[in-house]
């Protein structure tokens, strides 16, 4: 059972029983404990520490409506610090519950504990919330349900039952040495499977035994409400249910207009909500999530992939000896159906709903690409793409230097800025124009010898409240040709359109959506493609920006934005509540 005891368990099953939603006139504080501890798991013949939080992979699920107040006691018996996040919360004047580390705060000490509160207000559909240091989030992860206040949802049939659907990796290598590897340079590692609620599938299996798949029953007749989320570190999905197709109604705690496709496809840190309705014949039939990447000459890495079954009622065990349908999946190096299905995807139109802001105060073109660097602190090294140097990802050039000795907001709060810290010059464009999607650049070659030299540094960009600002990103071929899922903490976007190849301002701006683009908190920036997304710096605080890729982040495709006060209590950053705990000589939060 790794390094969590009996009576440890018992008292993690006790908190568990904690989990409280305590009403308060119409909303509610819906409370949890989270207890973080080791775990021994076997599968593939070979058992593994993973890490967890009571006992559960994935998590535990948090099921609130829109208007309740959050509380989550986090109690970390890991041997090393971690953070909570609550990945597209939009934790409106409580940045300091953001749970980004480095950033918002200092990791939670061993032994140590740690309190996040926050109220949910304007938000409805699925995010998720997952561990922010080191790799971790691959099992330290979960669902996050926000339902709407009345109980309604705008669909055209209304679901018997929602189901989370969460698709993952399975690693055998310990996620922290995984990280210590990644920081050293080391990206060879890969998971072993793709899972699906934690269960690996019967494609793999051991001396012939295959794995648990998930089973998700149903009746035929209903319709069910599933809440996809990607929380692989590594890969983009697709997914698909043999003989049943989807209606796509939300994305990121937004709602979409209804959308009916026969597969998904999810970048890590996206979730989906798509409606399916039991209307084949009563039988067994197959859901696969397949990951996708890129064709060579890019690194390759095997294919993952796990298999689960809908199964119907009153259907026997052996599927009444029939054989079970298994859909028919893209080439895994077709990365083409995840850009369409990106680009059919857009609002749904309802009263409230944000219009997007037309003037633009604010304008910024990243590059999202690799460098090198050269080991050691050396200016210069004999050769690029060697021994001598380590590869790194860039945003217009600069690789984010991550702190670990204190957290941005906690600078940024008592100071006013970042001295010895952090400057507030993040480039808005590149040093360097070229043409980014050339394919020349994938092989190595003089130009992208000349490109890819950066450095590292722990640059952001500062805005004044009710500031609108759009940003183009623009995925490169440089050293690789990967897609970029970016994800903004605080904050929904509008993702007002994509494309392929270099972006054209005299030709692209025309394809802008004004009238029902997206609301997202996650734009997946298509491979050697662009994406453009416009928001309003309604929301103070340090608010992490990165690629959801887990070896981007070490690599660097990072930064932060801060957001200054507005004119108005209600518009500023309140101090840091009592639960906050700032960080000490260690790089830890206090105790």
């Amino acid at each position: 059972m790794g390094k969590i005891s009996m009576a440890a368990l018992i008292l993690c099953m006790s908190l568990v029983a904690l989990s409280t939603a305590v009403s308060i006139g119409e909303a509610a504080v819906v409370e949890h404990t989270f207890v973080v501890h080791e775990m021994n798991v076997t599968h593939l013949c070979n058992t593994t520490k993973i890490y967890v939080v009571n006992g559960q992979f994935p998590g535990p699920q948090i099921d609130v409506t829109d208007g309740d107040t959050v509380v989550v006691h986090v109690v970390n018996r890991l041997d090393h610090g971690l953070t909570i996040h609550w990945h597209g919360v939009r934790q409106i004047r409580s940045c300091w519950s953001d749970g980004a580390g480095f950033v918002t705060e200092c990791p939670i000490p061993p032994g140590a504990n740690h309190t996040y509160r926050f109220n949910l207000t304007g938000q409805v559909g699925t995010l998720w919330w997952h561990a922010h240091v080191t790799c971790l989030r691959a099992t330290i992860n979960g669902a996050f349900v926000i339902r709407p206040k009345d109980g309604r949802y705008p669909f055209r049939t209304p679901p018997a039952k929602d189901v989370p659907i969460i698709i993952g990796e399975w690693w055998q290598l310990d996620l922290v040495e995984l990280d210590r590897r990644m920081a050293d340079g080391n990206f060879d590692d890969n998971p072993l499977s793709a899972t699906i609620n934690g269960k690996l599938g019967d494609l793999s299996n051991c001396s012939g035994v295959p794995e648990e798949s998930f089973v998700l029953d149903v009746e035929r007749g209903e319709t069910y409400l599933l809440r996809i989320v990607n929380t692989a570190l590594f890969s983009e999905y697709y997914f698909k249910v043999a003989g049943h197709t989807f209606t796509v109604v939300g994305a990121d705690g937004n709602y979409l207009t209804p959308f009916e496709t026969d597969m998904v496809t999810l970048a890590p840190g996206e979730t989906i909500d798509v409606l399916i309705t039991a209307d084949a014949p009563p039988a067994h039939y197959h859901m696969v999530a397949l990951a996708n990447q890129p064709p060579e000459p890019d690194p390759q890495i095997p294919v993952f992939v796990s298999r689960g079954v809908v199964r119907y009622a009153g259907v026997r065990g052996d599927n009444n000896g029939l054989p079970v349908p298994v859909p028919l999946m893209p080439d895994q190096h077709n990365t083409l159906p995840s850009y369409y299905f990106h680009g059919n995807l857009t609002g749904l139109a309802y009263p409230g709903r944000h219009r997007v802001p037309m003037h633009v105060d604010e304008r910024l073109f990243v590059t999202l690409g690799l460098g090198s660097l050269c080991r050691g602190g050396k200016k210069v090294c004999k050769r690029r793409r060697s021994i001598e140097t380590i590869v790194v990802a860039t945003m217009n050039n600069v690789s984010f230097h991550h702190p670990n000795a204190t957290s941005l907001l906690e600078r940024y709060y008592d100071y006013g800025n970042g001295e010895g810290v952090y400057t507030e010059d993040f480039p808005v464009k590149p040093p360097h124009p070229y043409n980014y999607t050339n394919r020349e650049l994938i092989p190595p070659g003089p130009l992208e010898e000349a490109l890819e030299p950066t450095f590292k540094a722990t640059k952001l960009r500062r805005f004044k409240y009710n500031t609108t600002v759009e940003i183009v990103f623009q995925s490169t071929a440089l050293l690789q040709s990967d897609s970029n899922p970016m994800h903004l903490h605080g904050y929904d976007f509008f993702v007002l359109a994509q494309g392929l190849g270099n972006f054209d301002p005299k030709r692209d701006v025309a394809k802008f959506n004004y009238h029902n683009p997206q609301l997202r908190n996650t734009v997946q920036v298509p491979r050697t493609g662009w994406a453009a997304i416009r928001f309003v710096t309604d929301n103070p605080g340090m608010w992490y920006f990165h690629c959801h890729f887990e070896f981007h982040i070490v690599m660097g495709m990072a930064t932060a934005f801060i957001v200054e006060n507005g004119p108005t209590p209600e518009t500023s950053l309140p101090p840091p509540p009592p639960e906050y705990k700032r960080c000490g000589a260690n790089g830890l939060s206090q105790p």
